[in-house]
């Protein structure tokens, strides 16, 4: 039935323009107001968290915690995702800050085995845990 609703009506694309919408006088944040506000979002956490002291090289690892966090911001097992952070830090060799800093030079990757059928990634196995109560098959 709601294939029929959609077919029967022709999508017609109606293009709006920052450049025309500035031209009009409007303001062109009314045009994509969710990607402003996160532009707007992740500059505010820069400068704030970060006092606007951003090092071009760590971009990336800044815009991923951003990310992370934002991603997160409503989830209903905050407390379970903090956990499984913190376990896979503890796991994690340290990262000294002279290896943050160390200009490396590029080197070959190895290529990746292929996936394995089934399971989690290397990097998030754990050990089975000790449940006597579940069958086993």
């Amino acid at each position: 039935m709601l294939r029929k609703l959609f077919l029967s009506q022709p999508y017609v694309h109606h293009p709006r323009s920052q450049c025309a919408a500035r031209a009009r006088g409007d303001d062109p944040s009314e045009l994509l107001p969710a990607v402003h506000r996160v532009a707007s979002l992740t500059k505010r956490w820069l400068l704030g968290t970060h006092q606007g002291s951003v090092d071009e090289a760590h971009l990336a690892r800044y815009l991923n915690e951003f990310v992370f966090r934002f991603n997160r911001r409503r989830s209903r097992s905050r407390g379970l995702v903090f956990y499984r952070v913190i376990e896979l830090a503890a796991a994690h060799d340290p990262v000294r800050y002279r290896d943050l800093i160390a200009r490396r030079r590029h080197r070959a990757v190895p290529p990746h085995p292929p996936p394995r059928p089934g399971g989690h990634p290397p990097s998030l196995e754990r050990p089975a845990a000790n449940r006597p109560w579940r069958a086993q098959t």
